[in-house]
């Protein structure tokens, strides 16, 4: 069933929506986002469920898939990039292949992973090179020398500098030599943050602060929080949270942070598509912001994602940009295959859900195809700025069906859609998709 996932995903590039989780095709975990050749390629670790008993109740994963975007809502999946297969020093069958990173210099691309050594126990952490930032990557023979842990993050600095950060026991930094593959000053733990179990580090500069960001447990579960310094490697002041720690309990929390064509964004993860077991994660995105004195603003997780969404595709109203306090539940399609994504369950009359950036191009949609289903009769009403755009009758057999209506409006451009329950008893809808 995997291998057809990645199959769906290759010959409609489509199926990879821009509503959070971005990928929904398998477990995409720790997303973190570079720009590359003006795109946006996300290098994620691939949780998946253990083939080995031992990781049953762990986290697993034997390889590392690439992704792309140019406009953060149709990403295409390159495929494996790296296996533990195919690297000599990691041990085999280890499945930790844990949260990577990658950076551009000297006209090749550098992609660091951290995985268990052969016949030691720990982390260390190794590179693979590669021409494209696509691959394909190219492991060295060894580890680099002198780290152990995980969570391994490169900063190019402007001068030329480059540093690489990672967490073991505490967060660490060290200047790597120019051939990106070697430490040239011995690691230091980074002072100053707080005290807590803490991970992940994603480091970056902006308008020559440097902002030093990290999973931290404050309570039970990891927030995501950051510190600033006038320096990569400190002296680091703790400036607070980005976002807070996951509603429904998902443990962990891993993320980075980049701009694209001026609009900054931060790359999360969470398990929406492994309720029940948090060690399955799903990347996600949202737009984030500064203060004018440089400091973060929070963010808040949204289901809507970020993106303009192409009305002729299907739209995935349940991941909504804002909901009426009552009358509406978003529900699994099929609790026993996640991936199948979710449904809008409207239970009272004028329950809505309203989703943002839609485009309808330069002409206008003809007609509006919608999957729905009632058990008592149901009427769905889709508006656009208030205007109607249709309306449909559901009939009440409790069965799964595509309906198709008139659009009654003409509408261009960029606009909102608003679905609500108009008439009957209740109403599931699915998607959505115009002409």
């Amino acid at each position: 069933m995997k291998h057809l996932y990645y199959l769906i995903a290759l010959l409609f590039p489509g199926y990879l929506f821009s509503q959070n989780p971005i990928i929904s095709h398998c477990f995409t975990a720790d997303p973190t986002a570079r720009v590359f050749e003006g795109k946006v390629y996300m290098y994620p670790s691939h949780d998946i469920v253990s083939p080995v008993e031992r990781l049953n109740d762990w986290f697993c994963m034997e390889d590392y898939h690439v992704y792309s975007s140019e406009n953060l809502v149709d990403w295409t999946d390159h495929g494996v990039i790296l296996s533990q297969e195919n690297v000599r020093w990691v041990e085999p069958e280890s499945y930790s292949m844990w949260a990577p990173d990658c950076v551009f210099k000297n006209g090749k691309y550098y992609f660091y992973f951290p995985s268990q050594p052969k016949g030691r126990k720990g982390f260390s952490v190794g590179v693979a090179v590669a021409e494209h930032p696509a691959g394909p990557f190219f492991p060295d023979p060894e580890p680099i020398e002198g780290i152990s842990g995980i969570d391994p993050c490169v900063l190019n600095d402007t001068d030329g500098k480059s540093y690489i950060y990672w967490s073991s026991k505490g967060l660490y930094v060290a200047q790597l030599k120019d051939n990106m593959r070697e430490l040239s000053t011995a690691p230091v733990q980074i002072k100053g943050l707080p005290d807590g179990f803490k991970e992940g580090p994603f480091a970056f500069e902006r308008d020559g602060k440097y902002y030093l960001t990290f999973p931290w447990v404050r309570k039970n579960t990891e927030t995501l929080a950051y510190a600033m310094s006038d320096n990569p490697t400190g002296p680091f002041e703790f400036k607070g949270i980005i976002m807070d720690e996951s509603p429904t309990e998902c443990w962990t929390n891993h993320h980075s942070i980049v701009e694209y064509k001026g609009q900054w964004y931060l790359f999360y993860h969470h398990n929406d598509y492994s309720p029940h077991f948090d060690k399955n994660r799903s990347a996600r995105i949202d737009s984030l912001f500064f203060n004018a004195d440089g400091t973060i603003r929070k963010v808040h997780p949204t289901l809507r994602g970020v993106g303009i969404t192409d009305a002729r595709m299907k739209i995935q109203i349940d991941r909504y940009s804002e909901t009426s306090r009552r009358g509406v539940k978003i529900q699994p399609v099929d609790s026993d295959n996640m991936f199948e994504g979710w449904k809008s369950c409207f239970s009272s009359k004028g329950a809505w859900l309203k989703y943002n950036n839609v485009d309808f191009g330069d002409k206008s949609p003809e007609e509006i195809k919608l999957r729905v289903r009632s058990v008592n009769g149901g009427k769905i009403g889709v508006l656009s700025a208030g205007r109607k755009l249709a309306e449909v009758e559901i009939p009440a057999d409790g069965t799964w069906h595509i309906l198709t209506a008139p659009v009654a409006t003409p509408v261009t451009g960029i606009s909102n859609l608003e679905v609500s329950l108009i008439g009957g008893k209740d109403a599931e809808t699915d998607w959505l998709e115009f002409d």
